[in-house]
């Protein structure tokens, strides 16, 4: 038997829409994995209801299925489904880094990407590498079709969970399908303002580069008090504010000595607009763990 740690992530990060991603140092799913003839799935934990426990169905199946590796997978859930963090993607990132190891498989991390991404497209309905990449390989990814870059960053972060639901397939269908020539620049300048902040370990130029006027404007109708939120976390020290994944999570880049004060400021103003939350003082951290 073998149990692997899978961190939640963050994608997108505004200004990276499909490419970028972290890996959070907490919340995480913990998934223990038991050779056997066929798959059969337990799931425990945060949403666990709501999870399906038919391989078919369930993203662990698809990729036990892809790495011919049959086994019996209790998945106890630290990480919300339709929460914004990855939930399907930490799952089923425990399942490729434990089962490839399981069973001798002899794949890298970055080959174990695409398989993992299949098994969160029976969740999402597509699959993206832009939250199982950092879930198994840890830090800041950027995954394109030519393959995953990994950086080592080290940046402090607040990700603010409220009491909502917002799917992935409902998120994708108000994304805009075309944008102005200045949104695009202005994308591209702040997505290279934000991949040089990873490599520096600079929060003030992540904070910077998490600014989008393209999905994220689009995306925040979908979350009660998320302009709110944002205002008052960017008045606490925030260095830059945007929308988890798909949503609803509401994460913040900053300084270490702001953490604290800034996760107050975003519990309170979601608490002024009636919606319950929970917050996650965390920092980007390691990828999937093997115990």
């Amino acid at each position: 038997m073998l149990t692997v740690r899978a961190p939640a992530t963050s994608a997108n990060l505004g200004s990276g829409f499909d490419v970028f991603g972290v890996a959070l140092e907490r919340p995480a799913d913990v998934v223990r994995l038991k050779k056997a003839d066929r798959v059969t799935i337990e799931v425990t934990g945060a949403g666990s209801q709501y999870i399906p426990e038919d391989p078919n169905k369930n993203t662990v199946g698809a990729v036990a299925e892809a790495l011919d590796a049959p086994a019996h997978i209790q998945i106890d859930k630290g990480v919300r489904p339709a929460s914004g963090l990855g939930s399907s993607a930490a799952s089923a990132a425990a399942a490729a880094v434990g089962l490839n190891e399981l069973y001798d498989r002899g794949y890298s991390r970055e080959e174990l990407v695409p398989i993992a991404a299949k098994g969160e497209a029976v969740v999402s309905g597509d699959a993206h590498d832009d939250n199982v990449a950092p879930s198994i390989m840890g830090g800041f990814t950027i995954a394109t079709e030519k393959g995953v870059t990994q950086v080592d960053a080290d940046i402090p972060l607040v990700a603010c969970l409220p009491d909502i639901v917002v799917s992935t397939r409902d998120a994708r269908n108000v994304v805009p399908e075309t944008a102005r020539v200045d949104q695009m620049v202005e994308t591209v300048g702040n997505a290279a303002a934000l991949t040089t902040g990873m490599h520096r370990d600079d929060p003030e130029l992540v904070g910077q580069g998490m600014h989008d006027t393209v999905v994220t404007p689009a995306r925040a109708k979908l979350i009660d008090g998320y302009e709110q939120v944002r205002e008052a976390a960017l008045a606490a020290g925030a260095t830059g504010v945007t929308i988890s994944g798909a949503g609803p999570t509401v994460i913040a880049a900053c300084a270490e000595e702001d953490r604290r004060k800034i996760a107050s400021t975003m519990l309170d103003a979601f608490g002024e607009r009636g919606v319950d939350a929970r917050v996650y003082q965390t920092r980007i951290g390691r990828g999937a763990e093997v115990f």
